[in-house]
């Protein structure tokens, strides 16, 4: 009996699955809408299942069918990509579909142009890409949902790899004129008693805060967001001092506030940005194409005055 459906509808269905809405789909799989709901409504025809509640102010929610299904879908879109994997061993072309996750805190900085530079080297390669926290990146990862993940290194574990690109340092960052803002290093004891807007992210969070404590220091934290760019935001209008570990290339506030970045001691140990993947003897063409070319990137671009990092 021949198929009425295809894998693209698939990969539809499973992006709307994802997301939790079509019109989120459809940006990062970059279809139109209806496109989207038209695959969608012939899938339900097809084999005779309702896939999702409709919610018109929520958006899509899957059934219970709908979630086995996608766990299914899941499965075998990912046999089919396994096929490209093995076209591209056996021929030595740099082929096929490849899932990047990207830490939320620097993907504005990095992704958009290190993918680029990707896919015009190899235009043959279909690049999706994520942005999310460090712990749903390991989550990503450890469900096969991403291949690899560009991220820093806190709290890998043994089933993890770890390709090393660059080392980042701390910064405080400041709002212009604060006390603080011409000193050539600041040190964990001055800063203990300052506002602090912290990144509240998981693992991130830990790592702001763990300075202080091993110091038997508190910091005096004033506000909290999951959003970086709030944060530089909030410092750049005088709610405290932030702290990170990549300077943007304009030292603005998303609305047009000067913030100033002093360097932290040692109290902070710099991190490692690179890209974290399953442990695995095996890497495909593909895997290790874009390791080359994020190294590359990284080399050529000087990012954030940062420390490139040789394989």
């Amino acid at each position: 009996m021949p198929l009425r459906f295809t894998f693209r509808q698939l990969e539809y269905f499973l992006a709307v699955g994802e997301a939790g809405s079509i019109a989120k789909a459809a940006d990062q799989v970059n279809v139109s809408p209806p496109s989207i709901s038209a695959s969608i409504v012939q899938l339900e025809t097809e084999f005779g299942l309702q896939l999702f509640v409709r919610k018109h102010s929520q958006g899509l929610s899957l059934t219970p069918g709908g979630r086995v299904f996608m766990n299914e879908v899941a499965k075998l879109l990912a046999s089919a990509d396994a096929l490209h994997d093995l076209a591209g061993n056996i021929s030595e072309k740099v082929r096929g579909p490849l899932s990047i996750g990207c830490l939320m805190t620097f993907a504005q900085l990095v992704m958009s142009p290190l993918r680029r530079k990707f896919e015009s080297a190899y235009p043959e390669v279909r690049v999706r890409q994520c942005e999310r926290n460090q712990g749903q990146l390991f989550q990503m990862l450890r469900r096969g949902e991403i291949d690899v993940a560009l991220t820093y290194d806190l709290e890998l574990t043994q089933e993890m790899s770890f390709e090393s690109l660059m080392k980042v340092p701390a910064y405080a960052m400041l709002p212009h004129g604060h006390k603080f803002a011409d000193k050539p290093v600041i040190t964990t004891e001055e800063l203990a008693d300052e506002p602090m807007v912290l990144l509240d992210l998981p693992y991130s969070r830990e790592y702001f805060l763990s300075a202080f404590q091993n110091k038997g220091l508190r910091p005096h934290i004033a506000e909290r967001t999951s959003d970086i760019a709030m944060m530089r935001s909030m410092v750049g209008n005088g709610f405290g001092y932030g702290i990170a570990n990549m300077r943007p290339l304009n030292a603005l506030s998303p609305d047009g506030k000067p913030l100033v970045f002093v360097p932290l001691t040692s109290d902070f140990r710099a991190l490692t940005m690179g890209l974290a993947l399953p442990a695995s003897d095996h890497r495909t063409q593909t895997i290790q194409a874009f390791i080359d070319c994020c190294r590359l990137f990284i080399k050529d671009q000087g990012v954030f005055g940062a420390e490139p990092l040789t394989g």
